[in-house]
């Protein structure tokens, strides 16, 4: 039985794509990183956004747990890094467990960059999600959550997680 909610779009693609998940959540994502990148307005803050927001939640983390935590690739995260530590938004110090290595930390002007980010992800995710109730919105979350954990190797990790910000 098809959702009463659910609607063709104007030119419907054909009835076997429109139908599949697959073809369905990957029109959506390319809708939605269209959103994001319009309200970040410059490249990169995608993966700026991600470390920061992985930090907050992590607190002191190595740069190789981080990498596997957020499913981004070392090279990528040392570049990201590198300019967040130099805007004094993150901070390189030696770890307290073990001073071979450095421990990443969010700075307060870390925090609030965050906080700025955070707002713009919201408004597109706000503007994306539209024609959800609020109810169904938490639904949708919720789904994808769970499919994503049942495919993922550590169910909070994707192939390229930073990227579908």
């Amino acid at each position: 039985m098809a959702d009463q909610h659910a609607t063709e779009p104007v030119q419907a693609p054909s009835r076997r794509l429109w139908v599949l998940p697959s073809w369905l959540l990957n029109q959506v994502a390319s809708r939605a990183n269209r959103l994001v990148a319009e309200s970040f307005g410059r490249p990169g803050v995608r993966l700026r956004y991600a470390v920061l927001a992985g930090l907050a939640e992590f607190g002191p983390i190595s740069q190789a747990e981080l990498s596997r935590r957020l499913g981004v690739d070392r090279s990528d995260l040392v570049a990201a890094l590198n300019e967040l530590e130099r805007e004094d938004f993150v901070l390189r110090a030696p770890d307290d467990r073990d001073r071979r290595r450095n421990a990443l930390r969010i700075t307060t002007a870390g925090q609030a960059e965050l906080r700025s980010l955070d707002v713009r992800v919201q408004a597109a995710a706000a503007a994306l999600l539209a024609p959800l109730a609020p109810r169904e919105r938490e639904q949708l979350v919720s789904l994808l959550q769970r499919v994503l954990a049942h495919h993922s190797d550590g169910g909070h990790r994707g192939d390229d997680h930073a990227d579908g910000i």
